[in-house]
């Protein structure tokens, strides 16, 4: 009896070990993740057209780089795959009239709190499948989904 419950911890203690372990490797780079080695697989090469959401008018670029996620396990994810769960982004916007770049960094999870204290909703989905991240960044389309709330706040106008 105890020698299950022993084996029971160890298989909990590896699951989150993991789940830490591949959640660290999404945040890595290309470069990163294998040393100064200046040549890419094909495999690991991502497009920047991807990376990128334009604005209505076409003035701004975003690039959404993933800083920090949580440790939660999924929901469903029968239903929904691997997901992760958002905690810290990177935010970068290019005005491409004038070349400016301003970058901000933001707690998802504590906006998303202000948020519902405030006006007692919240419309941001932090969950993101892991084929969504590529080399440390958000793919464009999930952007709106993580900067809703924000934006809802006026903490970014795009």
């Amino acid at each position: 009896m105890i020698n299950d419950i022993m084996e029971e911890d160890n298989l909990a203690e590896s699951k989150l070990e993991t789940n830490e372990m591949h959640s660290k490797s999404l945040l890595e780079t290309a470069s990163e993740s294998k040393g100064t080695n200046s040549r890419i697989v094909f495999e690991e090469f991502t497009d920047e057209r991807t990376l990128v959401s334009y604005d209505v008018f076409g003035n701004k670029q975003m690039k959404i780089k993933v800083l920090e996620v949580s440790d939660e396990n999924p929901p469903s994810k029968w239903k929904f795959g691997d997901r992760v769960k958002v905690s810290k982004i990177l935010v970068t916007i290019k005005h491409l009239t004038s070349q400016e770049i301003e970058e901000g960094e933001f707690d998802i999870e504590a906006i998303e709190r202000e948020l519902a204290e405030k006006r007692h909703y919240t419309s941001t989905n932090r969950w993101i499948p892991t084929t969504d991240i590529k080399n440390g960044y958000v793919v464009g389309s999930r952007h709106t989904t993580l900067i809703s709330d924000a934006s809802a706040l006026d903490y970014i106008v795009f």
